[in-house]
């Protein structure tokens, strides 16, 4: 089999790096040392292709409660849940091609790491991170398309026969083993930032087993294994809270106590072209500022491709006098960078261009006050698919030029509040909504606003599922969580239909997994079975 892979490899930073290595053979390469850790590596480079692009926020931003479309984009249909949600839409397509040679590339590794000569502690660890990874891409798979086809071999050649094996034995034959095996395998840490850690595969554990312990076939003890997973990550490594929600995203701060694990991105390699995606999320969430009174397109503000705006329900869950998040989390001010004079006055170079005073400040602007203003000011009865507040958390003013798409911040995918969160709702699963309370004021007591910590808690009494989603949502919004949140704890179609006026009329049950793209169907023999409710 020849291949073409990004291979990643210790740099002098001492995290992963990616290079380009042309038409390898994996039955003379991966047989060696070298080989192998190179393949290793290279297991890692399909995550990129859908954390880091308008994929991956895309799928797990559309559709949802929290997030509907702006102006601009070709992907509007996964948030509108229209006709043209189906088999040939091109990204239900490549995160299905790309998650599956992500698989392929791990059971190649998997079947030829017998062959190699190398310290056999050194290559367990190795066998461990790139099952940890096959378990991720199997999981991603699942989550999205529900019953999948199956393969613990390496592929090679042309195969033209799939299976279409349930959920239920994915996880039992594959995920579930595979990280059993990643924590009983890897270490507490390794040398270069970024490969996976037994921390990260008991995070990840902990999610499949959350996410199975809502279905038929769950087993009764998957949340109580959950929570205590979740215990280990918070217990046991030495993660620690930042002090301050807002720190999270400082970009000079990336690899902080709070982060169980985080897909990297390298700037040299992101500014230079040779990753061609990077992380794009800077892009995203953004309104049009570039086109308004004193602003012109920059480097700090962004490049601003309008796809996600916030839905008045996401405006509407924080209470800013106690919480910060919002403030932390959301760009408010835009300070000019080009000279204006006109009817309304002049403008300096750094005056106040415009304020978004946003949620629950509206109310201090009237139109009057709006109009005197020597800026532009927007509230809510401003906002559109092209004025609306802008999420800050992925802001890079790093990127060397204006009109760089690539942006270097790391993915953030595996942080200790999450865990917090998740073990809050593994116990409210297990009848215990005083244990969720504690670990959700753990999180909340972090977000809250100087002196209020004691007025941001909640008891027993205030935890339900909802809550406990409204509170994902102020936490972690905007990072590649909510449309698996919501079909996890199966409340897509009602919250949707609830707080997302484009996509309510459209969204149906069978939504709750994504179409099998039409690339699969035509390629396997005899074709590949649709999933039900789209067009065969």
């Amino acid at each position: 089999m020849l291949a073409t892979l990004f291979i990643t490899t210790q740099s002098c930073e001492s995290f992963l790096e990616e290079e380009l290595v042309s038409e390898v053979s994996a039955g003379t390469y991966y047989t060696t040392e070298s080989g192998l850790e190179d393949a290793v590596d290279a297991t890692y480079a399909w995550l990129k292709g859908f954390y880091g692009p308008e994929r991956g926020f895309t799928m797990t931003t559309f559709g949802t409660d929290i997030w509907t479309n702006g102006a601009d984009g070709s992907h509007k249909t996964i948030n509108l849940y229209d006709g043209a949600l189906n088999a040939t839409q091109s990204y239900m397509n490549e995160a299905w091609r790309d998650w599956y040679r992500g698989v392929n590339q791990a059971n190649a590794v998997i079947n030829r790491a017998e062959e190699v000569e190398m310290d056999e502690a050194l290559k367990n660890i190795r066998i461990a991170e790139v099952r940890w990874l096959r378990a991720f891409y199997y999981f991603d798979i699942v989550r999205t398309y529900g019953d999948a086809h199956l393969s613990l071999e390496e592929t090679e050649g042309v195969e033209v026969e799939a299976n279409r094996t349930p959920a239920s034995e994915i996880y039992e034959q594959a995920i579930i083993p595979d990280l059993e095996f990643a924590i009983a395998n890897l270490p507490e840490v390794q040398d270069d930032y970024g490969r996976a850690t037994k921390a990260a595969a008991e995070f990840l554990l902990g999610k499949v087993l959350m996410r199975r312990s809502y279905t038929s076939y769950a087993a009764s003890n998957d949340a109580e294994r959950a929570e205590t997973l979740f215990s280990n990550v918070i217990n046991n490594y030495g993660f620690e809270l930042l002090p301050d929600y807002g720190d999270l995203w400082d970009i000079n701060n990336q690899e902080n106590s709070e982060i169980v694990w985080n897909l990297t991105i390298s700037k040299a390699l992101v500014d230079d072209g040779t990753d061609e995606e990077g992380h794009r999320g800077h892009l995203y969430f953004l309104f049009e500022y570039d086109v308004r009174r004193g602003m012109v397109r920059d480097i700090e503000n962004g490049r601003p491709w309008k796809r996600f705006r916030p839905t008045p329900f996401l405006l509407g869950l924080w209470d800013r006098s106690i919480d910060t998040r919002y403030d932390k989390g959301f760009k408010h001010v835009w300070y000019a960078n080009t000279e204006v004079s006109d009817e309304r006055g002049n403008l300096a170079i750094g005056d106040t261009a415009i304020y978004i005073p946003g949620p629950q400040k509206d109310i201090e602007w009237p139109q009057s006050r709006k109009d005197a203003a020597p800026y532009l000011v927007y509230t809510e009865e401003d906002y559109t698919e092209r004025i609306f507040p802008t999420m800050s958390k992925w802001l890079d003013n790093t990127r060397p030029d204006r009109q760089h798409t690539q942006g270097q911040r790391d993915v953030v995918l595996m942080r200790l509040a999450d865990a917090y969160l998740f073990r809050a709702e593994a116990r409210l699963k297990q009848g215990d909504p005083a244990g969720a309370a504690e670990d959700i004021n753990v999180v909340r007591r972090r977000a809250a606003v100087p002196g209020m910590e004691a007025s941001i808690e909640i008891s027993a009494g205030d935890v339900d599922l909802d809550f406990l989603l409204d509170e994902r949502a102020r936490e972690v919004f905007g990072e590649h969580a909510r449309w698996w949140d919501l079909t996890r704890t199966g409340k897509l179609v009602e919250r949707v239909r609830l707080h997302n006026a484009q996509a309510a009329g459209n969204i149906q049950d069978y939504h709750v997994v994504r179409p099998i793209g039409q690339d699969q169907i035509d390629r396997a023999l005899g074709g590949y079975p649709q999933n039900p409710g789209y067009p065969q």
